[in-house]
């Protein structure tokens, strides 16, 4: 008997036990757990070994399970389907193990991979849904830990979602409808707001929508578009419910600097558009973007509009929104982690603290038109935190700015490429940020800080200057 290995995986397959025999070598807990997860699937047990534990000789008293209370002999595998060997001493494993390859009866041995025909995965089970993680017997304690992280994402409701599925799947192949009209409904039943439904116990309204899809020409129902915030770069630092939406995304229409691990997040069937701006660069117009955007629905899609940060700050989705809307096309918001926040919070630095700061001003650098945003003078004044957008273009006005207004030696910071391994933050004052960043030529986003809060900016590795 081979072990699996690196370079031989195991094949992954569904074995069905229902009204088969199947050995369970063994009388301790470790055997009884095996029993019962036969017995759930219909399996005909014996169970061989002697004193067993209570609940297997309640399961014998029962007439659930055949009780051979005795140590494994010759024969004991004879017309077995498959074997479990849980027995503790060495030798007794070895002769089980030996039996099961002289009678070609496929056989799991407990925590003993080189003995082992078949391994039985760790499962999350949601009604019909069953999802196995294996490690081909190397390591149980990761199988179980993952399993267990898995419980928390796959709730009950994916079970509910994989019957109303099945069905539809019947209906539509009975009615003759086309492979595509399958497949958009079947996107559709996926889409995350039905599962919201099932989860909220609104089994009637996913119900309904299932019958609508079940029809051939309601399969083809309009799409939607889905706003989401792609956090400040990182996709550690994006939402589950982002996640969400771009692992169930059609189609996905993304602004610029958005980062690369980001959009490995969707689906690989996807179709990924890049409609970012740019500075000094041909850029899609909101009008194209958004005709884009309702064509996709149309076709039935599901559309993502991934914007970096939060998607309703400084992101201009309010005009794409109401186009969305004028054109008659669903819109939902999923918001992110603003690089407003979060960038500072990554370079340690408080935006408000008891006794220095106690309000936050967010402004960006520019306007709508690429020019200085005249509201900077305005802020700077009031503001105890400033917290300046997209500064990079105009840092060095933004910094003469308040200088002019507040003294030359302003704490300031600037956090570029926030949350990637490519993060810097320099700090000091408005007198001479400019000059240093300006040599740094930093190629990500960036966030300004200015106020006294600056002052606590932490390094981050050696990509960090203090002016």
């Amino acid at each position: 008997m081979t072990a699996p290995s690196a370079a031989q995986p195991p094949l992954m397959v569904a074995l069905t036990v229902a009204g088969r025999r199947c050995v369970v070598v063994g009388s301790g807990t470790a055997a009884h757990d095996k029993v019962r997860l036969l017995l759930e699937r219909g399996a005909d047990v014996v169970v061989v070994g002697s004193d067993p534990v209570p609940g297997i000789r309640a399961l014998a008293d029962a007439h659930a399970v055949e009780l051979r209370d005795r140590e494994f002999a010759g024969g004991d595998l004879d017309g077995a389907f498959l074997v479990i060997n849980t027995a503790p001493q060495p030798r007794l494993r070895a002769r089980v193990a030996a039996e099961a390859e002289q009678t070609r009866t496929l056989i799991n041995t407990l925590d003993q991979p080189d003995q082992c025909s078949f391994s039985s995965p760790a499962l999350v089970r949601r009604g019909p849904l069953q999802v196995a993680v294996s490690t081909s017997g190397e390591s149980p304690f990761i199988a179980a830990a993952l399993r267990r992280r898995l419980e928390h994402e796959i709730g009950e409701e994916w079970g509910q979602l994989t019957s109303l599925t099945g069905w539809v799947r019947k209906r539509l192949r009975r009615a003759g409808a086309e492979p595509a009209l399958q497949k958009r409904a079947f996107r559709r039943l996926l889409q995350p707001d039905v599962r919201a439904m099932l989860r909220h116990g609104e089994y009637e309204d996913a119900s309904a929508l299932a019958h609508e899809l079940a029809e051939p020409f309601g399969a083809a129902a309009q799409g939607r578009v889905c706003m989401v915030g792609a956090g400040p770069g990182s996709p550690e630092l994006l939402t589950l419910a982002a996640r969400d939406a771009l692992a169930s995304a059609d189609v996905v229409f993304h602004d610029a600097l958005i980062d690369s691990r980001v959009l490995q997040c969707c689906a690989t069937s996807a179709r990924i558009v890049d409609v970012g701006k740019r500075a000094g660069r041909p850029s899609a117009r909101v009008g194209d973007i958004v005709s884009g955007m309702i064509a996709a629905a149309r076709e039935g899609s599901s559309v993502v509009r991934l914007k970096g940060g939060d998607p309703l700050l400084f992101a201009r989705a309010a005009e794409e929104m109401d186009a969305l809307a004028a054109a008659g096309v669903a819109v939902t918001i999923v918001p992110g982690v603003s690089s407003a926040t979060a960038a500072p919070a990554l370079a340690g630095i408080p935006l408000t603290e008891r006794g220095l700061a106690s309000s936050v001003t967010v402004v960006t650098a520019h306007d709508r038109d690429g020019r200085l945003n005249g509201r900077v003078d305005e802020a700077a004044r009031s503001a105890e935190t400033l917290v300046v957008l997209m500064p990079v273009r105009h840092l060095r006005e933004v910094c003469a700015r308040v200088a002019r207004l507040k003294g030359a030696d302003t704490p300031a910071a600037l956090v570029a490429s926030a949350s990637g391994p490519e993060q810097r933050v320099t700090a000091g004052t408005v007198a001479l940020l400019a000059d240093v960043v300006e040599a740094m030529a930093p190629s990500g986003p960036a966030v300004l800080v200015i106020g006294e809060v600056a002052r606590r900016a932490a390094p981050r590795d050696q990509a960090h200057a203090h002016l």
